[in-house]
Parts: C-alpha cells; sequence; structure tokens
C-alpha cells in the first residue's frame, strides 16, 4: 500500500478524528468562557501538531533505538487502529479516549490523546519509516490535517447543533468502519512482509 498526499492527509484525518473528537471537546470547555474556547482549541491542537511534528522527525530514529522494524510498527500500528476503529463503531459512555476532570483542560485529555494519541503517532512514525525521502510531503499532510481538524474543532459546538447527535454518531461509525478497513490492510501488509522475510528451507 503506497500512501500519496491525499491519502495521508485522509489517513490523518481519520486517526485526528475531528469530528468524532467533537462531544470530547464540548464535554472537555464546558467550564470555560465562550470567549477563551476558540483560543484553548487552538493552543491544543497546535499542541497536539508540535508532538506528531516530533515524532515525524525523530521517526527513524526512535526505530532504530527501540529495535523496532517497518514490519513491526506495520502491525502494531494497524492493530492500534482496529482498536481506535472498533471503539467508533461500537462507542463506549466514556467516548474513545475519555474525558477529563472539570476546568480548563491543558494538554490532556484534547492534545493527547484525542488528536495526538498512540493511532496518531503510529502513522506519523508509519509514514516516514515507508518512505523517509518523502519526509517534507508528510509534514504538508499533516499540516492540511491539523488546519482542518483544528477549524472542525473551533466550531463544534455550533456544529453538534446544526448536525445533531444522531447525525455525527453516524459519521463516526461510518469512519470507524473506514479505519477498520486501513487497518486490516495495515496488518495483513505487515503479515505478508513478515512471512515473505522468513528463512525458507
Amino acid at each position: 500500500m503506497t500512501y500519496t498526499f491525499v491519502s495521508a492527509v485522509i489517513l490523518l484525518l481519520l486517526v485526528a478524528d475531528p469530528l468524532g473528537n467533537i462531544p470530547i471537546f464540548v464535554a472537555a470547555l464546558r467550564g470555560v468562557p465562550p470567549a477563551r474556547k476558540p483560543a484553548v482549541i487552538l493552543r491544543e491542537c497546535l499542541i497536539a501538531f508540535g508532538i506528531l511534528l516530533i515524532f515525524m522527525f525523530m521517526g527513524n530514529t526512535v526505530l532504530s533505538v527501540l529495535g523496532l522494524t517497518d514490519v513491526s510498527l506495520q502491525i502494531g500500528g494497524g492493530v492500534i487502529l482496529f482498536l481506535i476503529a472498533l471503539r467508533m463503531v461500537f462507542p463506549v459512555p466514556e467516548g474513545i479516549f475519555g474525558l477529563s476532570p472539570g476546568g480548563e483542560p491543558f494538554i490532556v485529555p484534547l492534545a493527547i490523546p484525542a488528536l495526538a494519541g498512540p493511532s496518531a503517532l503510529g502513522t506519523v512514525l508509519l509514514l516516514v519509516s515507508r518512505d523517509p525521502d518523502r519526509l517534507l510531503e508528510w509534514v504538508a499532510a499533516l499540516t492540511v490535517a491539523m488546519l482542518i481538524s483544528a477549524a472542525v474543532l473551533v466550531f463544534s459546538e455550533r456544529l453538534q447543533k446544526w448536525l445533531g447527535e444522531r447525525a455525527l454518531i453516524a459519521f463516526e461509525r461510518l469512519m470507524g468502519l473506514i479505519l477498520t478497513a486501513i487497518s486490516v490492510e495495515m496488518i495483513l501488509k505487515g503479515l505478508r512482509t513478515f512471512i515473505a522475510e522468513l528463512p525458507h528451507g
């Protein structure tokens, strides 16, 4: 599976899941003054972007230090994406990532893990490890995905009222189904590579 710029943007949007995160952001920001909410959302998106960017540039170093291979990252990332996708298709009361206590949230749970969670971190590492020569393209894809996520989340309360709770739930489940297919493809690709690399004889 070769990723293009567009498919990378779509994949990063799926794992960041801005529409699915709307209820989490609305609930976490309930005690924040309305005039302050956009600044908090943009700050959290910027923090998430910075964390993902660090992982993107240090991806190969992290893999080398931890002794990880592309195959293990492919399979592990696919498993994490699959688990996230299952919680999107079959929601639980506390949401995909859980909610924070009252007050103005800082880093947790909005920047991490709602936006820059294990699946997003694994995805940026996967993109870089598969094609490190296209690093600038992956940075651009991440930038576009985070800008779209920030725009969606800044208008989260309006979108929630406009679309309605049922439409948001239905859309999140649809995204979960798409993410399930992507995760299964990642796992299968990793398994095929692993089997092909086994010694024969």
